[in-house]
């Protein structure tokens, strides 16, 4: 007898039960994949965006061309932060007032001259400005200056007055050991030629005392106790080397010239150098006048026997040592050929006849 619907089995719902559970979950795990995808879709964005907001704004590329930037007493780090961007410094003047407000750097950066590379990181930018002023001059003192040429070079590239370096050199009151106390307040000879990197805002007593280090320090390992056996004091040595100096523009010669000035300090013999008369004159001629050798001047070796009372410009490295070695040569003469070099003799005839060939009488 067949069963009456009320009585029948519900298999069919209960199986329909497993298949709708199954599809809510597909559903769910689908949505899932969604927001999975979404996230890391989304972290993938971020990261990107994050590598690129970091090489752009802290870790640009950095140029090997200095720039010069100047930071005023007082300047606001918004004032700064456009000064740095202006010169490619950093990336966002934005983000530097901001970073500077979030680390509390704000007043702490000194006024000063700075040298600054483009493309720097916030946080070295910080650092230096924190540090204070790096900014530097170069200075190149070239071998023969007077202390008034050096005076002069100075003031054309720091900006410092020529007068107030003067002053400075002139001071009296450096201790250099083998200067000797008459002539404490004459430095000629003794500001070495080099070239220097300096603070911008170095002072005149300051830049003298540069000078004077590294004369110290070039001379600290030479032999001064050749100077005895030469018959001069260290500082005479100096003397010598200066007279070099400005007579000798080739190296293999600078020692022939220390030879030639020695044996005639031996033999009692004026040294009759002609750039001690140009030292002694207002200023400097291409060519000296008979008149001019007559020149009244403790400097003037035509008029007084041995050396003058102190050097007549600050002498190079190679000098001071062809003073302190001088060739082993008899040569008592020598005259400029034209070249650049010299003729060497010991015999005075044949100095005169070579001087008359070169000059043509």
């Amino acid at each position: 007898m067949p069963l009456s619907p009320a009585a029948r089995p519900r298999g069919g719902a209960r199986e329909a039960l497993p298949v709708e559970e199954a599809r809510v979950s597909a559903l769910r795990k689908a949505r899932r994949r969604r927001k999975y995808l979404v996230l890391a879709a989304l972290f993938v964005i971020f990261l990107l965006a994050g590598v690129l907001l970091y090489r752009h704004y802290f870790c640009p590329t950095r140029q090997d061309r200095p720039v010069h930037v100047v930071i005023e007493e007082g300047e606001s780090a918004s004032s700064i932060g456009a000064k740095l961007h202006a010169e490619g410094v950093v990336t966002s003047a934005t983000l530097f007032r901001l970073l500077a407000w979030v680390q509390g750097r704000q007043g702490k950066f000194q006024a000063g001259h700075y040298l600054l590379n483009p493309g720097m990181r916030y946080g070295e930018v910080f650092s230096v400005l924190e540090a204070g002023p790096n900014y530097q001059v170069r200075l190149t003192i070239p071998e023969g200056l007077t202390v008034a040429q050096t005076a002069e070079l100075v003031a054309r590239v720091t900006g410092m007055e020529a007068e107030e370096f003067l002053e400075a050199a002139t001071a009296g009151d450096y201790r250099v050991d083998i200067l000797p106390e008459e002539q404490k307040n004459n430095l000629e000879g003794l500001l070495f030629p080099k070239t220097y990197e300096l603070p911008q805002d170095i002072t005149p007593r300051e830049l003298v005392e540069v000078l004077l280090r590294q004369f110290k320090a070039e001379t600290a390992g030479l032999d001064w106790s050749r100077a005895e056996r030469l018959g001069v004091t260290p500082y005479q040595v100096i003397i010598v080397a200066s007279l070099i100096e400005r007579e000798v523009a080739l190296d293999p010669e600078r020692p022939l010239v220390a030879a030639v000035i020695y044996n005639r300090l031996r033999l009692g013999m004026m040294l009759q150098i002609d750039a001690t008369v140009q030292y002694a004159l207002p200023e400097w001629k291409p060519v000296l006048t008979y008149e001019d050798l007559k020149t009244p001047s403790p400097y003037n070796t035509y008029l007084h026997k041995g050396l003058p009372p102190a050097p007549i410009c600050s002498p190079g490295m190679a000098s001071i040592k062809a003073a302190l070695e001088p060739a082993d040569v008899d040569y008592l003469y020598y005259v400029a050929t034209g070249d650049g070099g010299h003729f060497f003799t010991a015999d005075y005839q044949e100095f005169l006849r070579v001087k008359a060939e070169v000059q043509g009488t």
